[in-house]
């Protein structure tokens, strides 16, 4: 897509993108700050106990296992200014390793340019879901990082334990454990489970009391993670409920999103294990898990880097590639997030109850499209996606 003139230049782009975000940012990142300020309470059995009343909205509670607690408990030992440092700079190598994980999937290794990884570093620091895990401190760009590339790592071992430990800090990476079985890698979705098992196991070492609560009593309380009607959640069930003026829960409308929903993504890894492509796999996978989710906060939609590089360099489909490209760095999430009254009321205008359907209707979009392309491209393809040499590979 770029001509080598341009990728000349990719290192001095990404410095000036860099310069740009950091002097434009929002250095508050509430959501590190919850982890920094909050993990230490695992050590006395109140991490679910005390809230952050620091919001005008609500006050923000610790919403992941103990594990995940017991893992940043390293990072509450900093000042909370070289916190947010170190998690900055962490998480923008890990949106550099996204970028060079798609490209080398995609090229290989012999094909792969480093130069391209800068350029389309610089581009998707302006996507939505990443400005906002930047400016959230959210811990989504260092699981979406590590989850990739347990899921194209060669060896089973590797690749199930990173999913099942990533589904042990935060609860949204198990479903990658459907790509294991879709592509038929049994020991890697055994893995998995052990290795969710282990992170359980170790949160009720550090604090019993806080994981009888957490995996018992809080488990899947939605409303104790935010508020679902906010246009900041684009899974299926916060569209429709914006819609339809009520949080529709699991009602039928929900149950036939999550039916078509499923359907699409049947059809589109279907065709994707046909043609070989473990990159399309991989997204498929993990738009559905986004759709599906009760809360799919915007920031989560990362997954839309891989996604995008796909279009371009594998099915070459610029312009659902551009419509994507537009839909995340318009910043039309924000828009909307000003125009509603509050958080909490659910019910919209039409016009912006339409427009807060921009990434769960393009995912549904693109998944209907997959089945068609990949069936297009499938051509003499293996039963199963073949392991991908990527930077994956040499885990």
């Amino acid at each position: 897509m770029f001509d080598q003139r341009v990728l000349r230049f990719a290192p001095l782009l990404l410095c000036l993108s860099l310069a740009v975000y950091a002097a434009t940012a929002n250095w508050g990142m509430i959501d590190l700050k919850v982890y920094w300020t909050l993990a230490p309470n695992v050590l006395r059995d109140q991490l679910y106990s005390i809230d952050m009343p620091f919001t005008a909205d609500f006050p923000l509670p610790f919403t992941y296992p103990p594990f995940a607690a017991a893992l940043f408990l390293p990072l509450s030992a900093l000042p909370w200014v070289a916190a947010r440092v170190v998690w900055q700079v962490v998480s923008l190598v890990c949106l550099w390793w996204i970028v060079r994980t798609a490209l080398k999937s995609l090229a290989g290794d012999e094909r792969y340019d480093g130069r391209r990884a800068l350029l389309w570093t610089a581009i998707a620091l302006w996507f939505e879901p990443v400005r906002k895990t930047l400016d959230f401190g959210q811990i989504n760009l260092v699981l979406v990082a590590g989850v990739f590339a347990a899921m194209l790592a060669v060896r089973q071992v590797v690749a199930g334990l990173g999913v099942g430990v990533a589904a042990g800090i935060k609860l949204t990476p198990a479903i990658s454990g459907l790509y294991f079985l879709v592509t038929r890698r049994w020991k890697a979705a055994l893995w998995s489970i052990a290795g969710f098992a282990v992170t359980v196991a170790l949160g009720f070492l550090v604090s019993a009391g806080d994981s009888w609560r957490y995996w018992f009593e809080l488990l899947g309380a939605a409303d104790r993670v935010g508020p679902v009607g906010s246009v900041i959640n684009q899974s299926v069930r916060g569209a429709l409920s914006r819609s339809l003026g009520y949080d529709v829960e699991t009602s039928w409308p929900w149950l036939l999103a999550v039916a078509v929903s499923a359907a699409l993504t049947w059809c589109a890894l279907r065709a994707a294990v046909r043609a070989g492509d473990g990159l399309a796999a991989v997204v498929v996978v993990q738009l559905f898990g986004l759709l599906v989710s009760p809360i799919s906060w915007s920031h989560h939609w990362l997954w839309v880097i891989p996604l995008v590089l796909w279009l371009v360099y594998g099915r070459r489909n610029l312009v659902l590639a551009g419509v994507w490209v537009v839909a995340v760095c318009s910043d039309v999430i924000t828009v909307l997030i000003d125009l509603q009254p509050s958080i909490w009321e659910i019910p919209r205008p039409w016009p912006l109850a339409a427009l807060g359907w921009v990434y769960p209707a393009l995912a549904l979009v693109t998944l209907a499209w997959s089945c068609r392309s990949s069936r297009s491209h499938s051509g003499n393809g293996s039963e199963n996606v073949p392991h991908t040499s990527g930077p994956a590979a040499s885990s």
